[in-house]
């Protein structure tokens, strides 16, 4: 049962406990079929307000929805709303008077019970509109935060089955140089190419890669930029053995460190030196920062978006970003899965 149909139950109770007491004292009560045709007609009514006000609320919902037209519909649901049922009272007591009785309409009783129809509607219907606001607030949250993480894990996915084109391409050409000055090297090569490549189409299946396993990969994505750099790109980590059982999302780290060679000088007179440590649940990574001259205006924002909207379907911890004259700093949440 919906809060809308029971609210409206709670309506129908009160009016009929109330209108009947109304009658019972405006009626001879030893009269038996007189009790009787009133009730039927107390019930009869209760029925038609509450077709009648679940009609209103559906052609209400179509043109006055609560989350866009909030204090309008409140005013014109009311109004309408008691309105409605007041006709409705009046019609049927006029029909149950000259139909089903032998007594003429009397006006005392048609003001007293439009008097008290309308004292009793009003605060009810109130009621129910607040019902019904809570209920249709609460259900749009709620498709307002699924949309937002389906559309959250759908860029996750999309992410994840990313293979950068230029890192491919580069690795190729190396490859392809080395297979004819160094054969032992390329062979060493391309089994480190093989298996950076295995990994990330394994992480395509995983939402969260524990930390000492995305540092073997980090080992061996190090291995082939080390080939292409040589001393100019130095990385050192230093984590403890139990800060490596947390997680993270796949390839954080390997994003992070393209984004640094992507956008930092990077030559044997200013090698781009990179570190990687815990603090206080985070995972830091810093490098020195020397920017190459030409950068867009949004440069190397949109892989650190990606990376922070991935953390937010996992954790409410933010990834920070510190940016100084002599280092670029991201400091990314080591997320415990027992807390997910």
């Amino acid at each position: 049962m919906n809060s809308l149909t029971r609210s409206q139950i709670i309506q129908g109770v009160i009016v009929l406990v109330i209108i009947a007491a109304i009658f019972l004292v405006l009626y001879n009560t030893d009269a038996a079929p007189e009790l009787y045709l009133t009730t039927g007609w107390v019930i009869a009514v209760l029925a038609l307000i509450f077709l009648g006000n679940r009609l209103l609320t559906k052609v209400l919902d179509r043109k006055l929805p609560w989350l866009q037209h909030g204090n309008k519909r409140f005013y014109w649901q009311l109004s309408i709303g008691i309105l409605l049922s007041l006709l409705i009272i009046n019609i049927s007591y006029l029909i149950f008077k000259l139909v089903l009785t032998q007594d003429p309409p009397d006006m005392a009783q048609i003001t007293a019970m439009n008097a008290m129809g309308t004292l009793i509607l009003l605060p009810t219907i109130s009621i129910n509109f607040g019902i019904q606001f809570l209920k249709n607030w609460k259900n749009a949250q709620l498709a307002s935060e699924e949309f937002q993480k389906e559309s959250i894990k759908a860029e996750l996915e999309a992410l994840k089955n990313h293979l950068d084109p230029h890192f491919l391409f580069n690795n190729l050409n190396i490859l392809s140089s080395l297979i004819s000055k160094d054969q032992k090297l390329s062979q060493s090569y391309l089994e480190k190419f093989a298996e950076v490549y295995r990994i990330i189409l394994q992480s395509s299946s995983e939402e969260l890669v524990a930390l000492h396993e995305e540092l073997n990969f980090i080992g061996a994505y190090m291995y082939l930029l080390q080939i292409r750099f040589e001393d100019t790109i130095q990385l050192d980590i230093d984590i403890k053995p139990e800060n490596k059982q947390h997680y993270l999302p796949p390839l954080t780290l390997q994003m992070l460190i393209e984004n640094a060679i992507k956008h930092n000088v990077i030559t044997e007179i200013r090698p781009l030196k990179m570190n990687i440590e815990c603090r206080d649940q985070y995972l830091v990574i810093k490098n020195n920062l020397q920017e190459k001259k030409v950068e867009s205006k949004n440069s190397g924002k949109s892989g650190l978006k990606n990376i922070e909207r991935r953390y937010s379907y996992f954790t409410d911890k933010k990834v920070e970003v510190i940016k100084n004259d002599q280092s670029f700093i991201v400091k990314v949440p080591l997320i415990d899965i027992t807390t997910i």
